[in-house]
Parts: structure tokens; C-alpha cells; sequence
């Protein structure tokens, strides 16, 4: 005599569950759904998630493949980790791509892509993180451009553990950070291209006891003695490029000057000096304003070193808070 009752709960269930909505390829945040992990969550493979200007207090984890996470205005899409959550985007799913948005405050990573392939990160502002503002471990064939990196106590822009990498570093600005750009055990088609790294404790750090095909053109290096920056324990200041010498390396066309402890050095020194003690990350000054992505598509991976000329003493100017 119940079997009906059953029956009827159960087709009230199925009804339930297929009446989910399906936001096709384009979710807005938080005109749709109010946080931008419930969208992420919501999303099919390759749609892409608008966010508009707000700050968002929460930690974002990419699981689907293809997403793009695309901010509405750059400096006003705001992911605060308000120095109690680790990371502001963790991309762990291949194909993603984070655009046109502010990570600030968090006690590890701005953005972490862990272990994926085919990410880009394109005109992020990634300031006051504890550790590093973006940091590719262990990941291939991506691209972090046009961003800007500040108030970070390991690197601003880091990349590391990728052999080959195919990996390409261009167009950013990295200031007041204990180390601009870090590259460790990155190897084989790993391009650092066209950047500014001024305004650091340490410009650019190029170091691993294995790390050659890696291509560093067309950078500014200057001036990496900032003492407003966090301090990193192996105490490095004043040096603008620490490179592994390696006969399948190439460095050329990069202006790297007023570094006052060495302008190109092979390997981190080893001699201890006394260095300024360096501020916490929290206390770093905020960055100024930064560009907007442009509308269109943006241009291809594949990089063309040879395109890069000698930098200028003012390259980026208009994007930097620390000058040359």
C-alpha cells in the first residue's frame, strides 16, 4: 500500500535535480551567483566567469578545465585574503586562464597554478601576498603577462619545478618584493621576456644545480636595493641578476644597472653582509594603478626573443611606483 508514496518522493527528487540551472558559457559574479567559487563551482568546461568590481573575500579553486576568470575593472575586482586565507586563486585544472583582476593579502599566493598546463595570467595585480604573488610549480606551457607583482617575501613572479617549461614571463612589472622574478629548476624553452624588475632587494634570480635552456631578453634590472620591501632569510640585497652559468642559456639585450651589490653575478653570494632588515609584507605600499586588459584577443604564446630590444632606464614608468 506505500509502494506509490515512494514512487512519488522519488519522482520529486529526479524533478528537483534536473532543475538546476545551466548558466551556459558565461556566469556574472555576482549578478548571477553572489561569490566567484560558486560560479567556478557552477561552471561548464570553457566558460568564462565575469566578476564584477567588489571585493571578495574568499579563496577560489579551478577544478574544471578551460575556465577564464576575467574581472570587470582590474584594480577594483578585488580577491582579499585579508591575511587569513592562504591563496586567492589556486588553478588546479589545465586551460585557465586568470585576467584582469587584484590578489592582495594573502599569507602564501596570489595566484598558485599547481601542476597544470596551457594557464595564463594576464594583467593581474597581485600585491601584498606573503610568499608569492604568481607562482607556477611544477606546471607547462603557460604564460604570465603584462601583471604586476609587489610586497611578496619570496618573488613576486615565480616559476619553478618545470622541465621543459614552455613556459614565457613577459611584459610584467615586479617592485618592492625580497626578489622580483624567481626561476628555480626551470628548464627547457623558459622565456623572460621584456619585464621590469627595479625596486626589488634582488632583480631576478635564475638558479637551480640544473637549469639551462632558459632565454632572459629585453629586461630592465635596475636599482634592487629597496629597503620597503620584505627581507628573504638568505638576507640577498643590492643585486640585480643571480644566473646559473650554462652554455645553453641565452641573456642578452637586458639594461640591468645601479644594482649596488652586482649587477650580473653567477649564483646567489655567499658572503654574508649586513642588509637592511626589510618590513612585512602587510605593511609593503600599495601599488598604483595598472592597465586595463584590452578588448580583443590577446596575442599568442609562442614567444620571439630576438623582437626584444635594449630596454630604456624607463621602461614601464607609467606602471611603477619605485623609479629607476
Amino acid at each position: 500500500m506505500r509502494l506509490p508514496y515512494v514512487l512519488t518522493a522519488a519522482l520529486l527528487i529526479a524533478g528537483c535535480a534536473s532543475a538546476q540551472p545551466d548558466f551556459g558559457s558565461e556566469i556574472t559574479v555576482p549578478a548571477e551567483l553572489g561569490s566567484i567559487q560558486q560560479a567556478v563551482d557552477a561552471a561548464r568546461e570553457g566558460a568564462t566567469i565575469l566578476v564584477a568590481p567588489g571585493v571578495y573575500e574568499e579563496s577560489v579553486r579551478v577544478k574544471t578545465r578551460g575556465l577564464t576568470i576575467r574581472g570587470t575593472r582590474r584594480g577594483s575586482v578585488i580577491i582579499d585574503g585579508r591575511t587569513e586565507r592562504a591563496n586567492g586563486i589556486v588553478v588546479a585544472a589545465p586551460e585557465v586562464s586568470v585576467q584582469n583582476l587584484t590578489v592582495r593579502n594573502h599569507t602564501s599566493n596570489g595566484v598558485l597554478i599547481s601542476a597544470q598546463r596551457d594557464f595564463r595570467v594576464s594583467y593581474v595585480t597581485a600585491s601584498n601576498n606573503a610568499v608569492f604573488g604568481i607562482h607556477a610549480f611544477d606546471s607547462q606551457r603557460g604564460v604570465i603577462e603584462q601583471s604586476y607583482a609587489s610586497g611578496s617575501a619570496t618573488a613576486g613572479i615565480y616559476v619553478g619545478h618545470c622541465r621543459p617549461c614552455e613556459i614565457v614571463v613577459r611584459g610584467n612589472v615586479a617592485e618592492r618584493n625580497a626578489v622580483g622574478y624567481e626561476g628555480a629548476n626551470a628548464s627547457g624553452e623558459m622565456f623572460v621576456l621584456g619585464n621590469r624588475f627595479s625596486g626589488n632587494r634582488v632583480g631576478l634570480v635564475s638558479n637551480a644545480e640544473r637549469q639551462d635552456y632558459v632565454t632572459v631578453a629585453g629586461n630592465l634590472v635596475s636599482d634592487n636595493d629597496e629597503e620597503l620591501a620584505p627581507a628573504r632569510p638568505d638576507g640577498g640585497f643590492g643585486v640585480g641578476m643571480s644566473i646559473t652559468s650554462s652554455p645553453r642559456n641565452v641573456v642578452f639585450r637586458n639594461l640591468v644597472v645601479g644594482n649596488p651589490r652586482g649587477d650580473v653575478v653567477f649564483g646567489m653570494p655567499t658572503r654574508k653582509s649586513r642588509t637592511p632588515r626589510g618590513i612585512p609584507f602587510t605593511q609593503v605600499a600599495a601599488p598604483p594603478v595598472q592597465p586595463e586588459m584590452p578588448n580583443g584577443p590577446l596575442p599568442g604564446r609562442t614567444p620571439d626573443a630576438e623582437r626584444y630590444a635594449l630596454p630604456d632606464e624607463d621602461l614601464f614608468d607609467d606602471r611603477a611606483a619605485v623609479r629607476s
